[in-house]
């Protein structure tokens, strides 16, 4: 039997208190390719203790395309900006807003960006390494189960909607 061991404290029991603007935009977004909300306010506590904050300002480059990295990206507040160039050079473009998340394709495949993110406003977001999810996994895997089970879910509403397939990053 496993056992579900505590989720590993943040620096500051404010940045917990910070995650409700988050929680909030989740609930409100009503994007095609939102983020379904999959947790009980308990579950967002839990969840906050692996969570980094980041305010970037627009223009501010996430990741590139190309890139080996699987941080997932969730947007509090602001709008990323999608872009990448084809094969045959051409520029592909979308807005993902508050809400919803970015990076997930890299999260779940292991291979690199696929994409180009760039804060395209003064964005309020927040971060989940890989090795923050492994710990999640480890320790409260019923939450860890429900945040790819609705990352898995904004991936494939992204890929079935060929406008917004670009998004997938």
């Amino acid at each position: 039997m496993n056992a579900v061991l505590p989720a590993i404290p943040t620096s500051s029991s404010a940045a917990k208190a910070d995650l409700g603007g988050l929680v909030q935009a989740v609930s409100q977004s009503v994007a095609e390719d939102g983020l379904l909300n999959p947790f009980t306010p308990e579950q967002w506590e839990l969840l906050a203790g692996y969570l980094l904050p980041m305010q970037v300002d627009a223009g501010h480059t996430l990741f590139t395309q190309g890139v080996q990295d699987r941080t997932l990206y969730f947007i509090e507040s602001g709008s990323c900006s999608v872009h990448y160039e084809d094969e045959k050079g051409r520029l592909r473009l979308a807005i993902v807003g508050a809400g919803s998340v970015v990076g997930e394709g890299a999260f779940f495949s292991h291979r690199p960006r696929s994409a180009t993110v760039q804060a395209g406003a003064p964005s309020r977001l927040w971060t989940l390494t890989a090795l923050r999810f492994s710990e999640l996994s480890n320790r409260q895997p019923a939450v860890a189960l429900a945040l790819a089970m609705a990352a898995g879910s904004v991936l494939a509403r992204r890929l079935g909607n060929r406008r917004r397939r670009v998004a997938a990053t």
